[in-house]
């Protein structure tokens, strides 16, 4: 589709809207032919999300190698608690 650089003035977002979509959208300016287009592929949505920093979850049944003294302290109390029931 070729259109004038005023007609583009006028419809800019509704064109390059087009284009992204796949249009080929040409601007006519002083005789020359300009083309508009993405210079990069689509992505997909979930590509463009960002992991956010968390905490790693602590494992259900962890090793006595890895248990650090507060967490040892933390499982002791909670298994002291269950023993009453």
């Amino acid at each position: 589709m070729d259109i004038s650089i005023t007609q583009f003035r006028r419809e800019l977002f509704d064109l390059v809207n087009r284009a992204m979509d796949g249009a080929d959208v040409c601007v006519v300016h002083r005789g020359r032919r300009l083309k508009l287009q993405p210079l990069d592929a689509p992505a997909d949505r979930l590509s463009r999300i960002t992991r956010l920093p968390i905490a790693e979850p602590v494992s259900a049944s962890p090793d006595a190698a890895s248990e650090t003294p507060l967490l040892t302290k933390m499982r002791q109390s909670w298994e002291k608690d269950w023993t009453s029931l």
